[in-house]
This record gives structure tokens, sequence and C-alpha cells, in this order.
């Protein structure tokens, strides 16, 4: 599995020639390749080239007399192999702006029902446009809502851009888009799982906490949030997201809830002395099921713990069990 977009970093004195020799012509033998000028002007100082592969891949590379800068989810030239890797925030913001205007653009363009959320496509880009995974992240949003059942993706996209607009993850961007994972393979339980904790962000956020992604804990572990108010505990949460039982070989909604828990309390949060909250996502739930669930309100092997569903509108539903250090009480 590939990762998401990084960029690389060339130090050196670069020039149209050696860019030529060096980047475009190794890339065009071996794919096929047109090298063209960028669609939006680049940095001041710097030129820039866009590449358009053969196979619908896409490169950028930007220089000046001291550097250059690569970005693309293609085959990467040899003059390349042995260069840093950098984030979107790690390199000058002129670059990564410049270089997130040019996707962008690409991905509104081929995928156009996704030019109405630009805020999410600005936070999932790195993955939106990866080498392996820039169909099938893309398909998870359009054609599977996002995770939640018995929703269109207009409400799925609806839901995550209002909650993504308002920048709490911002800071976060790429390790939270990263969560998605960038395989050829559309795996539905895996990036469903990755949404609960943007969906347990979310919850947290409307409380009024903010929250800090992966606290590494003594024990080698990291925990997946601490939540954090200006006063009172700031506890940390992990967040477990189990499979309606319509996509597990067997058993009940409420057996799904406590077998999904057990893997969490058994592995990772076994290890670690108390002070986590558990919060246990059931968004992939379907109405029916989740009245079972919350009718009868499981233990999941582990205190303090939240379990809760939550709609593209907004809704919440749920309740807790043993003393959970947050105060909750306006929405569950």
């Amino acid at each position: 599995m590939a990762r998401p977009l990084r960029f690389r970093h060339a130090p050196g004195r670069w020039t149209e020639g050696r860019v030529r020799a060096e980047v475009f012509e190794p890339l065009d033998d071996n794919l096929g390749a047109t090298s063209s000028r960028p669609w939006f002007k680049p940095p001041a100082g710097y030129d820039a080239r866009r590449f358009d592969v053969d196979n619908g891949d896409t490169a950028l590379f930007c220089w000046d007399d001291n550097e250059a800068y690569w970005l693309g989810n293609t085959e990467t030239p040899s003059s390349l192999w042995r260069t840093e890797k950098y984030g979107f925030t790690e390199i000058p913001s002129a670059v990564a702006e410049w270089a997130e205007r040019e996707l962008q653009a690409e991905l509104h363009e081929q995928s156009p029902w996704l030019a109405d959320y630009p805020h999410l496509s600005w936070f999932f880009l790195p993955v939106f446009l990866s080498k392996d995974g820039r169909w099938t992240t893309r398909e998870f949003f359009e054609e599977h809502a996002a995770g939640f059942p018995d929703a269109s993706q207009d409400d799925a996209l609806d839901f995550y851009e209002s909650f993504l607009s308002t920048g709490i993850l911002d800071e976060y961007r790429e390790l939270m888009a990263g969560k998605l994972g960038t395989s050829e393979r559309l795996d539905l339980t895996r990036m469903a799982a990755s949404m609960g904790e943007f969906n347990t962000a979310k919850l947290l956020v409307d409380m009024g906490y903010d929250v800090e992604p992966e606290i590494e804990v003594s024990t080698g572990h990291s925990i997946d949030f601490q939540a954090r108010a200006e006063r009172g505990e700031q506890p940390l949460v992990e967040v477990t997201r189990p499979l309606p039982p319509n996509r597990r070989s067997a058993g009940t909604p409420v057996a799904a809830v406590r077998d999904t828990a057990q893997t969490k309390t058994s592995g990772q949060l076994s290890a670690h002395a108390g002070g986590v909250v558990l919060f246990v996502d059931c968004s992939s739930f379907p109405d029916d099921d989740w009245l079972s669930v919350v009718g009868e309100q499981p233990d999941v092997g582990h205190r303090p713990a939240v379990v809760y569903r939550m709609r593209p509108d907004g809704r919440v539903d749920g309740y807790t069990k043993g003393s959970v250090p947050l105060e909750l009480n306006a929405i569950l």
C-alpha cells in the first residue's frame, strides 16, 4: 500500500535542461508523459512543470537555483530516489499552496461532485490523489456515504464538510486523512472504522473539547485522542467501530458491539493502566440494529465507555457505562 501524497525535496541547482533530462525524459521513456506549464502560476522565484502521464497519473515539479520539489502519484524518476520526503506543512507554504491548487483543480475536474465540498476536498487531498487510493477513497464517499447506512452521498458530504470546515482538525490533516488508507482495493470495514474517529472527534468538539490525535503512552501504544478543556480532566479516548450484523458472519447487534469492544479491550487497552475512555461508534448500524443495542445497553468489557450512533443530520443517541470523565449529558 502506497502512502498518502508527500513531497520529495531535491537540494541543488536545477535548470530547465536538467529537469527535462533527469525528470521528464525518464518518466516519458518508462510510462509515456506530457510536459506542460502548470495550470496555476508557480510560487514567486520558482519555475514549474506539470507532467501528465499516459496512464492517468500526475506529477508536479517546481524549482529555483537552490532546490526542487516533486509531488506525484506516479513512478518517481531515479534521480529523485534518494531525496527526503516531507509533508505539506513541512515545506515552504507557497509551494504547498500552489501544489494544492493544482491538484484540487484536477480532483474537481475528475470528480465534479466534490467541487461543492471544498474543505473536504482539501482535507482528504493527500489520499484523494494518492498513487493507489485515489479512486477507492473517492468511491467510499460517493457510493457508500462514508460508512453511513441509509444515507445519501450528499447527506454524508454535507455532514463532513460542515465539521471539517470548522478547521478543528486542520493541524492534523495529513495524519487524519491518512487513516482512510491508500489501497487499490476498497476496504469498507477499514475506511468506516477510520470515520469513527472523525465522528468521535465531532462529538467531543460539539461538547466544547479540543482534540489532539495519536497520543503516545508509556506502553508503546498510541491512543486515538486526548480530549482537552480549560478546566477539569483531560482524558484519553480510544475509538472502535463494530460492523453491523448484516456484514458479519453471524451474531446479533449486541454481540457485534461486545465482540468488537472485546478485541480492543483485550489488546491495546489491557496494556494500559486505566484512564482511557472507550468510545464505541455504532454509526454503521441501521435503525433496527441500533434500537436493539440501545434498548439492551450491553456492557462492553471496559469502563468508562460511551456507546453511541451518529447520523449525518447531526443526531446522536447513545449511553454510557461507568463514570465517564466527560460532560456529554447534553448529547447522550
